[in-house]
């Protein structure tokens, strides 16, 4: 097999190779980024993104979109305080308060896939306007910031579990979830809906059930990257997660998915996730001016998509 033939079967290689790059310069520019400490602060830094991309993925690997996860992030997070706040702030109440927010991001993902697929809506209008809503009850639950959670929550979040930091713990489990579900036959049903869904309705796949599942699983990471973002804040936040969405489809489409939908892995997305948050330090720790940050941080994602697209098309 050639290299581009490789690379069009495998486009987050490209990622991996800009990651490490990026790595390079960062290190350079910081050298203290490869201790143990700043490297934990970063990944606790990235973790709720990271989250938020792979469940977008699943989303974009069955040719939808789903706009709404940043709202969805801002109300699993208001409701998971408020739940802790209302039952005391004991062990018990911290655990309904994650299990609240992570059955709201799985409501909310049932929610806009049973608008998009039982009732045929459109995937973008419709999570946009979901999102409205979804921000809205965020705002209803909890109308001011500062909630605050027990102190043993935010310090089991940023601190470690056997020697290792609890963050890296979630992102194992995060990559274990995707290698699991890659290899049953949901996966492969997702990719078949998003590559042709016509063929894959003549075949008898539920075409409803499995995009609803994709929904949900968008909807569940997102909820379980409020629950990282509330031990970061270690407070309620009925704003989080303004820009979530589309960092979380840039990031997608950075680690090789296809847009369209029936290609891609969440792996690349990881990776895509990495490449931005990346892109972000490097220009910090660059001196940048703050009003130019953010243009050049467009300039170099959209490079290094273009890239991609004419690596992999060769």
């Amino acid at each position: 097999m050639s290299a581009s033939g490789f690379l069009r079967r495998q486009p987050w290689v490209i990622t991996l190779v800009v990651l490490a790059l990026l790595i390079a310069v960062n290190t350079f520019l910081q050298p203290s980024f490869v201790q143990p400490s700043v490297l934990q602060s970063n990944l606790t830094t990235f973790l709720p993104f990271i989250l938020v991309a792979i469940g977008q993925t699943y989303v974009i690997l069955a040719g939808d979109i789903d706009l709404s996860v940043g709202s969805i992030v801002a109300l699993a997070n208001v409701v998971t305080v408020s739940v802790i706040a209302a039952l005391g702030g004991t062990t018990g109440a911290v655990f309904a308060g994650m299990a609240a927010g992570a059955a709201v991001g799985l409501l909310c993902g049932l929610v806009n896939g049973l608008f998009i697929s039982g009732l045929r809506f459109q995937p973008i209008v419709t999570t946009f306007a979901t999102g409205i809503i979804f921000a809205g009850l965020a705002i209803w639950v909890l109308p001011q910031a500062g909630l605050p959670v027990p102190e043993a929550y935010w310090q089991t979040y940023s601190g470690s579990f056997i020697g290792f930091p609890f963050v890296l713990w979630v992102l194992i489990g995060g990559i274990a979830f995707t290698l699991i579900v890659s290899r049953i036959p949901f996966h492969t049903h997702l990719l078949a809906v998003g590559g042709n869904r016509t063929g894959a309705f003549q075949t008898g796949l539920r075409l409803s059930g499995i995009r609803i599942g994709a929904y949900m699983i968008s909807g569940l990471f997102s909820a379980l990257a409020a629950l990282c973002l509330t031990g970061e804040t270690a407070s309620g936040d009925p704003l989080l997660g303004a820009s979530l969405a589309l960092s979380s489809i840039s990031a997608v489409v950075l680690g090789g998915t296809a847009l369209s939908g029936g290609f891609g892995s969440s792996t690349g997305s990881i990776a895509g996730a990495l490449v931005l948050g990346m892109i972000g330090n490097v220009i910090f720790f660059a001196g940048l001016p703050f009003e130019y940050q953010t243009l050049v941080q467009g300039l170099i994602v959209l490079t290094a998509l273009a890239g991609g697209v004419l690596v992999t098309r060769r």
